[in-house]
């Protein structure tokens, strides 16, 4: 009973979840992590959102604008730009989990990032840089686009290891296996929203109005400004953050489990899954265990112990024999596949928002008492104003709520799509590869911004091809009606094969009792829906 009690103060005291401060020592729980760190966090997210959703509610307007692209060419530019910019965090995400860790990640990417601004700053202020050298132009210099597309490219690929690193950063900053950690770890989601959606509301209100009002150069500027100074708060935040080693390549575990499984192809299944090999009980400091599941069994193969004779060197070969827990995060990513292809017609229609949504806003009556013009990028913050009125009325009122109601510390959050994909790709990730798991969420609105390109150009062609194509040289001429009604119908008909995976979905489970060799997640081993 006392030693009971000296390990829960022990427990409160210190954390032991695999993080060091940032002297590497064992955090200490009352001046490190929670919101005292993840503040800070925030902070630069907001900032990095900002010039994000400033640079890019406007970049079809520019580039009809001041580039004098038309309608297709100017929307087919925007999505592969913001393809680009959602498919590089899974290259970010990979080097933070292997190789750099993702305090460094961030920062290294904060730095291009900020790299990235200062040269489209330059591209629109600097004279022998800008479209033109006075007034205004039919094409603009060839040194400015090379030079605007450099700088656009450049924070895109600061996007690329900012936004995967930074939130798990974020998330890391809380222990999954406190109880009161792990609670307020749910709200953190929801506030890290607030904070993303408050950048954008800025950025697509304030810096969009600066920029139809006074000048690009001006709120690009602000930009520069506002990310070098948000760079600095997070550098001094450092002594408060919890920190997780980069553990290699998390990628080999899985390739040797997929190799044992094959190697063992012919040997048959034991009748228990408790004589599966698991390595001994792990310390504190060690990573948790995974509880054995039945689904996709062919894999088990890799944690059958051989009877025949090797030596113990060869039998404890890491291509030939795996553990358990290595086993069911080769299942946890496999059974993410079919979410994350299901996830795709949802992301083709969030890429509209920044391109077709905007040209229509550009079309509309913006003015208020005829002094006012509204910005057609404003139209975004539609959507920020209900994401933050949501965000608040969910975090306090839905989920204790629901969480009641449900019996479940999440409640109903993954019925809400972003922030519900941000979750559960974080959460359902094996835990050493979690920014993979942020990386793997903007993934979805990566492809689907490559696929709406493609989907661009497939109805453009086939539509002109049978009289008149969808897609004019402006609004007037285009038919989007119709191109709206096609995706409507395109994820009506997904909608149900979302359900049918969705319910044939096995949630992550983590073992309870560390007593327990082999848990079995139908014994009641394992916490079920839990990170």
């Amino acid at each position: 009973m006392v030693q009971r009690q000296e390990g829960e103060v022990d427990e409160k005291t210190w954390v032991y979840d695999s993080s060091v401060d940032h002297k590497g020592r064992l955090p200490l729980r009352a001046s490190t992590g929670v919101w005292k760190a993840s503040l800070f966090i925030i902070a630069i997210e907001f900032s990095e959102r900002l010039s994000y959703f400033g640079i890019a509610t406007s970049l079809i307007l520019y580039l009809s604008k001041v580039m004098h692209e038309d309608l297709k060419s100017a929307a087919k530019s925007v999505n592969y730009w913001s393809g680009v910019t959602t498919t590089m965090p899974l290259l970010g995400g990979f080097l933070a989990d292997a190789y750099w860790g993702r305090f460094s990640t961030v920062l290294i990417s904060s730095i291009v990032y900020l790299l990235g601004l200062i040269l489209l700053t330059m591209s629109r202020v600097v004279p022998s840089l800008r479209p033109c050298g006075a007034g205004t132009c039919l094409e603009p210099r060839k040194v400015h686009e090379v030079v605007f597309f450099l700088a656009i490219y450049l924070i895109s690929i600061g996007t690329g290891g900012h936004k995967p690193a930074l939130e798990s950063f974020g998330a890391d900053q809380f222990d999954d296996d406190y109880s009161e950690e792990r609670k307020k770890k749910m709200s953190y989601f929801n506030w890290w929203n607030f904070g993303l959606c408050s950048g954008l509301l800025i950025g697509v209100t304030v810096i969009v109005y600066v920029q139809d009002h006074v000048s690009w150069g001006v709120a690009d500027i602000i930009l520069s400004v506002v990310m070098a100074v948000t760079i600095v708060i997070f550098c001094v935040g450092r002594p408060f953050y919890r920190y997780r080693k980069p553990m290699g390549s998390p990628l080999t575990p899985l390739l040797q489990v997929l190799v044992a499984a094959i190697a063992k192809r012919k040997l048959p299944y034991p009748p228990n899954p408790s004589q599966l090999y698991e390595v001994p009980t792990a310390k504190k400091t060690q990573e948790r265990f995974l509880c054995h599941t039945e689904k996709l069994k062919f894999l088990d193969k890799a944690a059958i112990l051989e009877d025949n004779g090797d030596s113990a060197e060869k039998q404890q070969s890491s291509w030939r024999l795996a553990t358990v827990t290595n086993v069911e995060e080769m299942k946890l990513i496999l059974n993410m596949i079919p979410i994350w292809l299901s996830c795709l017609p949802f992301g083709i229609c969030v890429a509209q928002a920044s391109t077709f949504f905007i040209k229509q806003g550009a079309t509309m009556n913006r003015k208020i008492d005829n002094d006012f013009l509204i910005p057609a990028a404003s139209i975004y913050s539609l959507a920020a104003i209900g994401m933050i009125a949501s965000v608040t009325i969910y975090e306090k009122i839905l989920v204790p709520v629901l969480r009641q109601a449900t019996g479940t510390e999440r409640g109903i959050g993954d019925g809400f799509s972003l922030v519900g994909l941000q979750e559960y790709f974080y959460d359902q990730v094996p835990d050493s590869m979690r920014s993979l798991g942020i990386a793997f969420y903007l993934s979805v609105i990566g492809a689907a911004n490559f696929l709406s390109s493609l989907l661009i150009t497939i109805v453009d062609h086939v539509t002109e091809k049978h009289g008149k194509s969808w897609f004019g040289v402006d609004l007037n001429t285009s038919r989007l009606d119709k191109f709206y009604w096609l995706l409507a119908i395109m994820n009506m008909l997904n909608l149900w094969v979302y359900v049918i995976v969705a319910r044939r979905y096995s949630y992550k489970n983590v073992q309870r009792r560390a007593a327990v060799a082999v848990a079995d997640c139908y014994n009641g081993d394992g916490v079920g829906s839990m990170a």
